[in-house]
């Protein structure tokens, strides 16, 4: 990634776009009502088991089908899902629609599900497979020819912002490689967030999911700005323009209501009201890195996914048990090179480094270096709330830093949004200086 522009041609002109959302305790209610305003008769939802095994999917369902819709369930999604996994969906939606189409498809669930969903609905109405479409150069990075159906996603934890963004996020398993699709098509059409749903997440879970918030207001307020790249025609862009006055209103705002709830979550998670203040941080954060954009620790954190060993976290169950591999979820995986990337992206915006550390730390004493002063403040969130040490404790050495460099280059789409040059060499020092925070 190359910061560099011509001077003479600057962008003039950010993008913003956003699903339709409905917030608030018993919004999930209102879901046969949004239905039924789209003309809908046969619905897809699409979950997980655990969700499922809770009650959730089929009071929901039955609410649904009380107000005359057909609704079929999908309950296959695998947590952090995979091609397979995808492929998998795809194909049981391919063959449940049938001679009679499904008109909207509903997501309820984390991120997983939600991803899973995208990926479903795009497929249901695009030619092709699922690797037509992952980016470049993981896929073909091809984009979708037609129209997707409405998508209506209800999150059930905090974090993911999946509801928000046009990202699908997967595991690739022939390459070891966490990756997307991205296309401003798979956005959800409304976000239904609804607090009540988050109540029952295990205390491990809120902390990595946070920290995926936390991460997403901070890469996106610290991206590269969106005037800082070449003019572009308007078939030239993407999702992710760099950071711009809209994102950092939200990223801001994201950030003030993480320093104020996200510790009181992890420790009582029958708190309403800081379960309300996540999941407003959670919508916040995705409605600003969903058009500016992540970088270095998302890009880090996806081949820390996909190499991981036999590592599991607590509060989280592998989708199969006899896997040869663990589980790193994905706001954890984000979290354990962020104190370093911002150590490292701190000279682009000092200003902006700092105005971040005091947003999430209000009370935080000064460090001597400023450089040093995020980073600090993200190390102790992390260690009051349980996040592992850095990569040694979930299973990464100094040996695997040169994969690990391989598979966050990969990531270019991402690593584009930086604000400073991103090299193999930075990389390997962001990744060294990671194997142990503390």
């Amino acid at each position: 990634m190359s910061t560099s522009f011509d001077p003479a041609r600057p962008e003039t002109v950010f993008t913003y776009a956003s699903p339709a959302l409905k917030f608030g305790t018993g919004a999930r209610h209102e879901l046969p009502h949004e239905l039924v305003a789209l003309g809908a008769r046969r619905v897809l939802v699409v979950t997980d088991p655990g969700v499922r095994a809770a009650g959730l999917v089929d009071d929901v369902a039955e609410r649904v089908r009380a107000a005359g819709v057909e609704v079929v369930v999908f309950d296959g999604v695998r947590v952090e899902p995979t091609d397979e996994s995808l492929e998998a969906a795809v194909a049981f939606a391919r063959e449940a629609s049938g001679t009679t189409p499904f008109d909207v498809v509903v997501a309820i669930g984390g991120g997983s599900s939600i991803d899973t969903a995208k990926a479903v609905n795009l497929l249901l109405t695009n030619e092709g497979e699922l690797m037509d479409y992952v980016n470049a150069p993981v896929g073909h990075g091809r984009a979708p020819a037609n129209r997707l159906l409405p998508l209506i996603a209800l999150p059930t934890t905090t974090g993911t912002g999946s509801e928000s963004t046009t990202i699908c996020v997967l595991d690739v398993i022939s390459q070891k490689v966490k990756t997307g699709i991205s296309h401003a098509r798979l956005r959800p059409t409304m976000a239904i967030v609804d607090p009540e749903l988050t109540l029952s997440q295990p205390a491990g879970v809120t902390a990595a999911a946070g920290m995926d918030i936390l991460c997403h207001a901070l890469e996106s307020y610290t991206a590269r700005p969106y005037t800082s790249y070449e003019h572009k025609q308007p078939d030239e862009r993407v999702p992710y323009c760099g950071a711009n006055p809209i994102s950092d209103a939200w990223s801001e705002r994201a950030m003030s209501l993480l320093a104020t709830a996200f510790r009181t979550a992890v420790r009582d998670g029958g708190d309403l009201a800081a379960r309300e203040q996540m999941s407003l941080a959670a919508t916040f954060a995705g409605l600003g890195f969903g058009n500016a954009g992540v970088h270095i620790p998302h890009a880090n954190a996806y081949p820390i996914a996909g190499q991981v060993g036999p590592f599991t976290p607590d509060g989280y169950a592998l989708a199969d048990p006899h896997a040869d591999h663990g589980l790193v979820p994905h706001g954890m995986a984000v979290s354990l090179t962020a104190p370093a990337a911002f150590r490292f992206t701190f000279e682009a915006s000092p200003e902006r480094h700092l105005r971040a550390a005091a947003l999430l730390a209000p009370d935080a004493p000064t460090v001597g270096d400023p450089q040093e002063q995020l980073p600090a403040v993200l190390t102790t969130l992390m260690r009051d709330i349980g996040i592992p040490s850095g990569l040694a404790e979930v299973g990464f050495g100094e040996g695997d830093v040169d994969g690990l460099v391989e598979g966050t280059l990969k990531q270019q789409r991402l690593l584009a949004t930086a604000p400073r040059e991103v090299t193999a060499e930075a990389v390997a020092r962001i990744l060294t200086q990671s194997v142990e925070l503390w």
